[in-house]
């Protein structure tokens, strides 16, 4: 393989702006790039404006135009941090079961509106499991469809009141959205009416 050419090399920490093959012109500091791959990655600015936020971006150097070295940096980069690999190996083991708990009710025929009501109850009870279409919190509240905190049977206590809580919370919000749904719909009627 031979050495990279004039300008197919990027050194970490310099300041480059690109236009992409979409047009669109990005501006960011060098991360990291492979030459074998073709893959450059550019720390940018945030795209929601946050200060302390920044955007990266994974870009490959096949589909960009009009590179422009902003600032050339020469110095050797920092070390790189070291990562906590366990706290990463559970995060992705945590992920992989999330998504096959999605994955096993959607192929149970689980209803959208339990499948909605489950990632709802998991955002705020983590120890929520399906059994077969029933969703089973702390091992102490079942919720059988058609999923309304009428549904929801366990020993009465602090546990299947707050469960309660969420499920009626939970379809009170579905409820108003609907509602502004409809509303949004109406009006845009109403206004294509007057325009035509």
């Amino acid at each position: 393989m031979a050495a990279p050419g004039p300008g197919e090399y990027f050194q970490i920490g310099s300041q480059i702006s690109c236009l992409t093959c979409l047009d669109q012109r990005l501006c960011g500091e060098v991360v990291a790039f492979d030459y074998q791959s073709r893959m450059l990655t550019l720390k940018c600015a945030s795209s929601s404006g946050k200060p302390n936020l920044n955007d990266v971006i994974l870009v490959n150097v096949n589909y960009i135009s009009d590179v422009r070295m902003v600032h050339d940096c020469t110095e050797t980069p920092p070390p790189l941090a070291s990562l906590n690999v366990s706290k990463l190996a559970n995060r992705a083991r945590s992920e992989k079961e999330d998504k096959l708990s999605q994955a096993y009710a959607i192929s149970a025929g689980v209803s959208v509106e339990g499948q909605q009501l489950f990632q709802t109850i998991h955002k705020t009870i983590k120890d929520c499991k399906w059994q077969e279409k029933s969703i089973i919190v702390m091992d102490d509240v079942v919720i059988s469809p058609p999923y309304q905190a009428d549904n929801c049977k366990g020993k009465e206590g602090s546990a299947l009141s707050h469960v309660r809580k969420i499920v009626e919370k939970h379809f009170r919000d579905l409820e108003s959205q609907k509602t502004m749904q409809r509303s949004q719909a109406q009006q845009t009627q109403k206004d294509s009416t007057l325009s035509s």
